[in-house]
């Protein structure tokens, strides 16, 4: 502890700075002293415990629960929106808040990979103010996952990858092939196209990708889609231990790949390519998901995640249980 003496003039320039808010300068001239002994005095006051900061968050913002995610989940960062109180508030606020994720860390000649039949995307193209990205230079989308499928359902695939490549100024990418083929056989001959081979051999220069994460439980785009699995291939990946899935590649609660015969059908980027994009952004929120944003996380599938408070809250009380547990078991264990 500082003598009475030094502590009064820590406290008196404390006061001025933070309480009258005059600057360094005029604390200085004030005080007959060097700017740099003000602005080492403040710092002397914070670690005498004389100042203390506390940032409040606003009403519908948490970012004492984004930096528990991130520090929970190791990721590069994170955004937490406000649940709302219908599914509907729910992919509008997320996709809001992954617009502005774009529109604030874009950066010039970007290739952006984009998956497809994701309600939670198309929300986020809608919500991008293209004022706010005329600045940021071009850049190319790429879509990630086929985009060929219902045509009552398929226009919202291409517009989803057409509007963002219409927002970000630069060309767009179609994977002319439905996500998931009718077999093996099928995906091998599709992949012999080249204008579909042209596309995914741009998936290892894929920098930014924006993917959804999806349940056991199809999305209604993604059913109407026709991309999806039977009830039947559903029940036999849940048998294999998968909780959810990106680019129609489903994994279990490790993030672990479930090797099957379903899986030899899709036509996407895979698991394996996504970890090695610098920036891979998981969208998706609500209760249902849960299981599987979690999964995610643990297979180091994403390195951002965009997600909505109650889901963030009960990952992150999970991590911190399943930390805690092998302690608990260890001091109850006899000696």
């Amino acid at each position: 502890m500082a003598p009475p003496h030094e502590l009064a003039l820590l406290t008196k320039i404390a006061r001025m700075y933070y309480e009258q808010e005059m600057s360094q300068a005029d604390i200085a001239d004030r005080l007959s002293l060097s700017q740099s002994s003000v602005s080492r005095f403040l710092k002397r006051a914070k670690a005498e415990h004389l100042v203390r900061i506390i940032v409040t968050d606003p009403h519908g913002t948490y970012s004492y629960l984004e930096q528990s995610l991130q520090e929970a989940f190791e990721l590069d960062n994170a955004v937490v929106v406000d649940s709302g109180e219908t599914d509907d508030q729910l992919v509008q606020n997320i996709g809001a808040a992954a617009a502005f994720y774009v529109e604030t860390t874009l950066r010039p000649g970007e290739i952006i990979g984009l998956s497809s039949w994701s309600g939670t995307l198309l929300a986020m193209v809608d919500a991008i103010h293209p004022r706010q990205l005329r600045h940021r230079g071009h850049a190319e989308v790429v879509q990630i996952l086929g985009g060929v499928g219902n045509p009552r359902a398929e226009v919202h695939a291409v517009h989803l990858t057409r509007r963002l490549a219409e927002l970000v100024d630069g060309p767009a990418h179609f994977l002319p092939a439905p996500g998931i083929a009718g077999s093996r056989q099928a995906r091998d001959t599709l992949l012999e196209d080249p204008y579909v081979d042209e596309t995914m051999k741009l998936f290892h220069g894929v920098t930014l990708a924006l993917v959804g994460i999806g349940s056991l439980e199809p999305s209604h785009l993604l059913a109407a889609s026709g991309n999806r699995f039977s009830p039947a291939e559903l029940d036999s990946l849940k048998r294999l231990g998968a909780v959810g899935d990106i680019c129609s590649h489903f994994f279990d609660n490790q993030g672990r790949q479930v090797i099957s015969p379903q899986d030899e059908r899709v036509i996407g980027m895979s698991l394996e390519e996504l970890k090695l994009v610098p920036r891979s952004v998981g969208i998706a929120g609500g209760l249902r998901k849960r299981e599987a944003i979690r999964g995610a996380l643990n297979g180091r599938l994403i390195n951002v995640l965009i997600t909505d408070n109650i889901v963030a809250e009960r990952l992150v009380a999970e991590r911190l249980d399943h930390m805690v547990r092998p302690l608990r078991i260890a001091n109850q264990a006899p000696t």
